[in-house]
């Protein structure tokens, strides 16, 4: 039942990064997708560790990480809307 539980998560990881390399026209729609391939990844390595019997203590390590990524996105999102007024990707040249 676990190993079924974790192919949902691992399906719905792949969707959220088909999502993300597909929906490329607004930032908080990435930071969305992205957070959920994160929260997904979480999910998956919760499992893996109670499987395996091992420590949590990478699991904190990751939750710490997740929300540090999570608020630099905000804050970029924030500061993109104050300089620009939108939230389009399509208005950085990056070539």
């Amino acid at each position: 039942m676990k190993i079924f539980k974790m192919m949902i998560f691992i399906v719905s990881f792949f969707f959220a990064n088909y999502i993300f390399c597909m929906n490329r026209k607004h930032l908080l729609v990435m930071l969305l997708m992205l957070e959920f391939m994160i929260l997904n990844l979480l999910i998956i390595l919760f499992y893996y560790l109670n499987f395996m019997n091992y420590d949590y203590y990478f699991f904190m390590m990751f939750i710490v990480l997740m929300v540090c990524e999570g608020v630099l996105g905000i804050s970029i999102l924030v500061n993109m809307v104050r300089m620009y007024g939108n939230d389009y990707f399509q208005i950085f040249n990056f070539f």
